[in-house]
């Protein structure tokens, strides 16, 4: 694996051990590009925004 893959990891770890402050920087980072795209890509950044939650939530994908 090389060293992005250790940070994702890394991040993924320590963030279901701190659901309550991964959620406010998920909030954080889907709010800061809604403002800088006035608000041009909202469904994406939702679906992305979702996404990120369930990595750490519900365990990631499927057979993961």
């Amino acid at each position: 694996m090389g060293k992005l893959g250790e940070m994702m990891t890394k991040a993924k770890q320590m963030a279901k051990g701190h659901p309550d402050q991964a959620d406010k920087g998920v909030a954080g980072a889907e709010r800061t590009v809604d403002q800088r795209t006035g608000g041009k890509y909202d469904a994406q950044t939702d679906k992305a925004a979702d996404a990120a939650r369930r990595s750490y939530r519900d365990g990631g994908p499927a057979g993961r």
